[in-house]
C-alpha cells in the first residue's frame, strides 16, 4: 500500500498532539511511543518519542540503556490486541470473501472438540459471527498459561472453558473467543496463521516491518513491555508478574500468546506505526488489494445484537465516552491493545491515527493511557481540521 510522505511540517502542525506524548513520557505513563497519521492518502505525521525503557531501573541490561536506547520510526512495537484487527479479523475477511468462512456457521463445525465432552448444548450454537462480535458468551480472559506447559495444553484448556453467559445475550470482549477463532481460521486456511497473514496481508500491503515473533537480531531494538524478574526480598510486588522471570523484550507480552508460541488469534503481532498506517489506508481505500469494499463494510459495521453493543466484526466503534476521542464519526472503527497501542480509522473523512506505546513497562499498574489516548486523538483531529 503506497502512502505519500507529507510530514515535513508535522512538528509545527501537530505541536500540541506531540507535546501530549512528550509530557506523558515525562510523567512516566510510558517510556516509548511511535505514531502515524494518514489523511486523504498522505502520511501527514510519523514520529517516535522516548526510549526503550525509562533511563533508570534496577540492574537493566546495557542494550536497554545504551545511548538512551532511543526509539525511531523504524522501531517495532508489540501490538497486543490490535493483532485481532490487523491479523485475525483481516484473515477472516479474506476467507469469508473467498467463500471459505460462513459467518453463521457454528465454530464446532471446524473445532469439534469445542463441544466434545460437554453437556452444554449452548456451545453448538456459537457461530463465527458471535466470536468476531464478542457475543459468544465465552469468558473475557483466563490465565490459562498458569496451568498449561505447552501450546497444545493451553489450546485444549481454552477449548474446554465453560461459558460465562448465554450466547448473544451480551457483548463481552473475549480473548478466549479470539484464541479459538485463530485456531479455527488456521484449519480453514490449512496453514499457520502467521504464514497466511504474511502472504495474504503483510506482503501485498508492503508491511515489511510487520511479523509475529520478530527475528532474534531485532529483539534488542524493541521496547521492553514487562520486567518479570524476581523482586528483591521484602520488595512490594504490586501488579508485577514474575511468570517468565526475565525482562520481556522482543517477544509477546501476553502470557497466553507466549505459551502458544508467539502466534495467536488474540495477540502476538509486532509492527511499526507506519506499517499499521499502511494497513489503515487499505481499509480506507475499500480493502484493495486484499479484500473488496463490501467485505470491509460488512466487518466494520456496528452489530445490532446484542442490544447496545458497540462492536463490529473484529472491530470496535466509537461509543461515548470513547478512547477514540470526540471527533471520530459514528461509522468509524478501531481497536485497542493492552500494551498501550491503538488504531482508529474514519473512512468517511479518510483519517487514521496509529498510536503505539509500551505503557505496560515495567508493570501494568499505570492506567493513565485511558486519559491520554482520547486527548491525543482529539489534538490530532483538531490540527487536521484547523489546517483545512
Amino acid at each position: 500500500m503506497y502512502l505519500i510522505h507529507d510530514f515535513e511540517s508535522q512538528d509545527e502542525r501537530f505541536r500540541r498532539a506531540f507535546s501530549i506524548l512528550e509530557n506523558a513520557i515525562q510523567d512516566r505513563i510510558f517510556p516509548a511511543a511511535s505514531i502515524a497519521v494518514t489523511h486523504k492518502g498522505r502520511l501527514v505525521a510519523r514520529k517516535a518519542f522516548g526510549s526503550l525503557v525509562y533511563s533508570e531501573g534496577r540492574g537493566l541490561p546495557e542494550n536497554l540503556l545504551r545511548g538512551g536506547a532511543k526509539v525511531t520510526s523504524e522501531t517495532l512495537f508489540d501490538l497486543a490486541s490490535v493483532s485481532k484487527a490487523v491479523a485475525t479479523t483481516t484473515a477472516a475477511m479474506i476467507l469469508h470473501e473467498r467463500g471459505l468462512l460462513d459467518l453463521e456457521a457454528p465454530l464446532a463445525g471446524v473445532l469439534p472438540e469445542f463441544v466434545a465432552e460437554t453437556n452444554d448444548r449452548r456451545r453448538s450454537s456459537i457461530t463465527f459471527r458471535m466470536l468476531l462480535a464478542h457475543s459468544s458468551g465465552l469468558p473475557a480472559y483466563e490465565k490459562l498459561f498458569l496451568q498449561a506447559n505447552s501450546a497444545e495444553e493451553l489450546m485444549n484448556a481454552a477449548t474446554r472453558l465453560p461459558l460465562a453467559a448465554d450466547p448473544e445475550t451480551r457483548a463481552e470482549y473475549s480473548d478466549i473467543g479470539f484464541i479459538l477463532l485463530g485456531a479455527a481460521l488456521e484449519r480453514i486456511a490449512g496453514e499457520p496463521l502467521a504464514n497466511f497473514c504474511q502472504r495474504e496481508i503483510f506482503g501485498p500491503l508492503s508491511m515489511t516491518r510487520t511479523a509475529f515473533n520478530p527475528a532474534t537480531d531485532l529483539r534488542g531494538q524493541i521496547p521492553a513491555t514487562a520486567d518479570e524478574r524476581e523482586l528483591p526480598a521484602g520488595a512490594a510486588s504490586g501488579k508485577r508478574s514474575t511468570f517468565r522471570r526475565q525482562i520481556v523484550q522482543g517477544y509477546v507480552q501476553d502470557e497466553n500468546a507466549f505459551v502458544l508460541g508467539g502466534v495467536a488469534g488474540h495477540a502476538g503481532l509486532f509492527a511499526t506505526a507506519e506499517d499499521v498506517a499502511r494497513f489503515a489506508q487499505a481499509m480506507i481505500a475499500g480493502g484493495a488489494p486484499i479484500v473488496g469494499r463490501e467485505t470491509v463494510a460488512l466487518f466494520t459495521r456496528r452489530q445490532s445484537h446484542p442490544p447496545g453493543t458497540s462492536r463490529a466484526l473484529g472491530w470496535d466503534t466509537p461509543s461515548a465516552p470513547s478512547q477514540s476521542g470526540r471527533y471520530f464519526g459514528p461509522r468509524s472503527f478501531g481497536h485497542l491493545g493492552y500494551t498501550g497501542t491503538s488504531l482508529w480509522i474514519d473512512s468517511e473523512r479518510e483519517i487514521s491515527i496509529t498510536l503505539l506505546t509500551n505503557r505496560t513497562w515495567p508493570d501494568c499498574s499505570n492506567q493513565a493511557i485511558k486519559q491520554l489516548r482520547p486527548a491525543f486523538h482529539d489534538a490530532v483531529m483538531e490540527s487536521i481540521d484547523s489546517s483545512h
